[in-house]
C-alpha cells in the first residue's frame, strides 16, 4: 500500500512539473509579444522608425500564425504535442538571437517572422498537451490558468524590459530564457504524454470540416475580435502613458505591466465564474461592452492621465473574461479529443489575426489622426464582438431544439 502510495505521489509530482515547464514554455513565448512595446521608443531612437513600423514590428509576429494555426493543429494531432512544442521554442530562441544582430527593419521583420512561427507552435502545442496531463477534474482549472500566460508574460516583459541598456539586450534576453525553457521542457516533459494517436489519413478533411461549423467559426471569430482590442491598446500603451502622464520610460513600463497583469485577474475569475454556472454568453458581452466604454475614456482625451490609466486597467481585467471562457468552450466545441488541437489551433488563427491587425491599424490610423482615431477602432470591435456573442447564443439555442425534435 505504501509503495503504491509512493508512486501515485511520484507520478502526482511529475505531472505537476510537466504543467508547470509548460506553462512556464506559454509565459517564455509571451514575453516575445510583451518585448515590442516595451522596447518602442528604443526602436525608434536607434532604428528611426514611425509608430506604424513600430506597429508592423508587432503585428509581423502573428502574420504566420494567421495562415499556420490550424496546419499546426492538424500537424499536432498527428505526431504528438511534444515535438511541436520543443521546435515551436527552438524557432523563438532562434528567431531571437537573429532579431537582437539585425542591422535593418527588413532583417528585423524577418527575425520576427520565425519567432512568430516558433510562437505559433509553442501555443498550439501547448494547451494541447496540457489536455492530455492534467486529470479530468483539473482540466477547467488548469485552461483557465493557461489563459494568463499571455498578459503574464506579456506584463513581465514590460516590467523588466526597462532595466536593459537597449532593445538589442532585450532580444538576447528573451532568446536566453526561451533556450532555458526548452532545455527544461526536454528533461522534464515526458514524451509519452504528447501522444495524441498515430497519424491518421482524412486529418485535413476533418480540420476543414470543424472550421465550418458554426459554433467553431464564432468562437474564432471572437477571439480575434478581442485579441484585435487588446493589442489595440496595449501594443502602444508605454508611449500613451509617456504621452499622457509625462512619466519616464520606466514608470510607463511598470505602469504598463500592472494594466497587462490585471488581464490576470479576468482569466482566473472567469474560471470561478463557470465552475459556478455562469453563463459563457453574458460573460462575453459584458466584458466586451466594458472593453468598449473603457477605450473611449482611454483614447479620447476627456480625463486626466490617471483617468485614463485606471480605465487601462478596467479594460484589461475585464478583458480577461473573454480568452479563459472561450478557452473552458474549446473542448465542447471540438467534439473529440483528436480535434481538440485543431480547435486550439482556430483559437490562436484568431489570436494572431488581431495581433497582426490590431497594433498595424491602430499604429496608422494614430498616426494619421491622432489618439482618438483608435479608440473609434476598439469601439467597433466592441460591438461587433456583442454581435457575435449573440450569434453564438442563437446557435446554442438551435442546437439545443434541434436535440429535442431528434429525441
Amino acid at each position: 500500500m505504501a509503495i503504491e502510495q509512493a508512486m501515485m505521489q511520484g507520478s502526482d509530482a511529475r505531472r505537476s512539473a510537466t504543467v508547470a515547464v509548460v506553462i512556464g514554455c506559454g509565459v517564455a513565448a509571451a514575453v516575445q509579444v510583451g518585448k515590442v512595446p516595451i522596447a518602442a521608443s528604443m526602436l525608434q531612437e536607434n532604428l528611426g522608425l514611425d509608430l506604424a513600423a513600430i506597429g508592423g514590428i508587432a503585428g509581423i509576429f502573428a502574420v504566420l500564425g494567421l495562415i499556420g494555426s490550424i496546419p499546426a493543429g492538424v500537424v499536432i494531432a498527428a505526431i504528438g504535442a511534444r515535438s511541436v512544442l520543443l521546435c515551436g521554442l527552438a524557432a523563438i530562441a532562434l528567431g531571437a538571437g537573429l532579431g537582437a544582430i539585425a542591422p535593418s527593419l527588413a532583417l528585423l521583420l524577418a527575425s520576427r517572422l520565425l519567432e512568430g512561427l516558433g510562437f505559433l507552435l509553442a501555443m498550439v502545442a501547448a494547451p494541447a498537451l496540457l489536455d492530455r496531463i492534467v486529470a479530468v477534474s483539473a482540466r477547467d482549472v488548469t485552461m483557465a490558468v493557461w489563459s494568463c500566460v499571455m498578459p503574464f508574460g506579456i506584463a513581465l516583459a514590460l516590467l523588466l524590459g526597462p532595466l536593459f541598456d537597449g532593445w538589442r539586450a532585450i532580444w538576447w534576453a528573451s532568446a536566453i530564457a526561451v533556450a532555458v525553457l526548452f532545455v527544461l521542457a526536454v528533461v522534464v516533459v515526458p514524451s509519452a504524454a504528447s501522444r495524441s494517436g498515430p497519424a491518421r489519413t482524412g486529418l485535413m478533411r476533418e480540420a476543414a470540416a470543424l472550421a465550418r461549423r458554426r459554433t467553431p467559426a464564432l468562437l474564432t471569430m471572437l477571439f480575434a475580435l478581442y485579441s484585435l482590442m487588446f493589442f489595440a491598446l496595449f501594443s502602444f500603451l508605454p508611449i500613451l502613458l509617456t504621452q499622457r502622464l509625462g512619466v519616464s520610460g520606466q514608470s510607463a513600463g511598470a505602469l504598463s505591466a500592472a494594466a497587462a497583469a490585471a488581464n490576470v485577474i479576468g482569466n482566473l475569475a472567469a474560471g470561478h465564474l463557470l465552475a459556478r454556472g455562469a453563463g459563457r454568453i453574458v460573460l462575453i458581452a459584458l466584458a466586451a461592452f466594458v472593453m468598449g466604454v473603457s477605450a473611449l475614456g482611454i483614447f479620447l482625451p476627456v480625463l486626466g492621465g490617471w483617468g485614463a490609466f485606471w480605465l487601462c486597467l478596467l479594460f484589461s481585467a475585464t478583458g480577461g473574461l473573454i480568452p479563459a471562457t472561450l478557452l473552458a468552450t474549446a473542448r465542447a466545441a471540438a467534439r473529440s479529443t483528436s480535434m481538440v488541437p485543431v480547435m486550439m489551433g482556430l483559437l490562436m488563427t484568431g489570436s494572431n489575426f488581431g495581433q497582426v491587425t490590431g497594433p498595424i491599424v491602430v499604429g496608422a490610423v494614430v498616426s494619421a489622426w491622432g489618439w482618438s482615431a483608435g479608440g473609434v477602432m476598439v469601439v467597433a470591435a466592441a460591438v461587433l464582438a456583442g454581435l457575435a456573442a449573440w450569434m453564438l447564443a442563437r446557435s446554442d439555442h438551435n442546437s439545443v431544439s434541434e436535440g429535442r425534435k431528434a429525441a
